[in-house]
């Protein structure tokens, strides 16, 4: 008996590890007129903010937004819907998927890649906004929730991250999310 029940247990000790390793082995494709970036996620420091993205990108929410914001050697801003409508474009920065989730603040750094959620100053105000970050901009640490990283396109990253901006830091030439699939790490493209 006691030797059924720990091969029982070690069956279902590797069965549940499958299943989480195959649950977070999921990654971001994001395909933009510059390029495609692929963004692992941190679903152990930030299950709600990963689960929220991944729901969002899976609806579509994000295909066809723009990078609204864009600082070199800070971040890439992107995830507002409103970024679908140029008449819209006064109120670019301001939009949501009409809800807000509590913020995960963990003890990930904010360097070159690390993907996090824009805010406002309600600490538990994300929405949809998320951001890349180009610089390392230590000041974010702790202050916004950081839930993913770049692990390919670091040259559309950098491409998007100097292109030429406007007042507002707003892109001149619109840099547009054409979509975000979310897909098993082994058929990231």
């Amino acid at each position: 008996m006691k030797i059924f029940t720990s091969i029982l247990a070690l069956t279902l000790a590797v069965t549940l590890s499958v299943r989480t390793f195959a649950a977070d082995d999921e990654v971001a494709v994001v395909k933009t007129n510059m390029g495609t970036m692929v963004l692992e996620f941190w679903a152990d420091v930030a299950p709600k903010h990963v689960e929220n993205f991944k729901t969002l990108a899976k609806k579509g929410f994000y295909d066809g937004t723009a990078f609204h914001r864009v600082k070199k050697d800070f971040m890439i801003q992107g995830g507002d819907p409103l970024t679908k409508d140029d008449a819209q474009a006064a109120r670019w920065g301001t939009g949501d998927p009409g809800y807000k989730i509590k913020a995960e603040f963990n003890d990930k750094k904010h360097v070159r890649g690390v993907l996090s959620m824009a805010r406002s100053q309600d600490l538990d105000s994300a929405g949809s906004q998320f951001f890349i970050c180009h610089g390392s901009p230590s000041f974010l640490d702790g202050e916004y929730t950081a839930f993913g990283k770049l692990i390919s396109g670091d040259d559309v990253l950098e491409k998007i991250a100097t292109t030429e901006t406007a007042p507002g830091d707003r892109p001149v030439k619109k840099v547009v999310v054409e979509s975000v699939k979310i897909v098993p790490r082994a058929e990231a493209k």
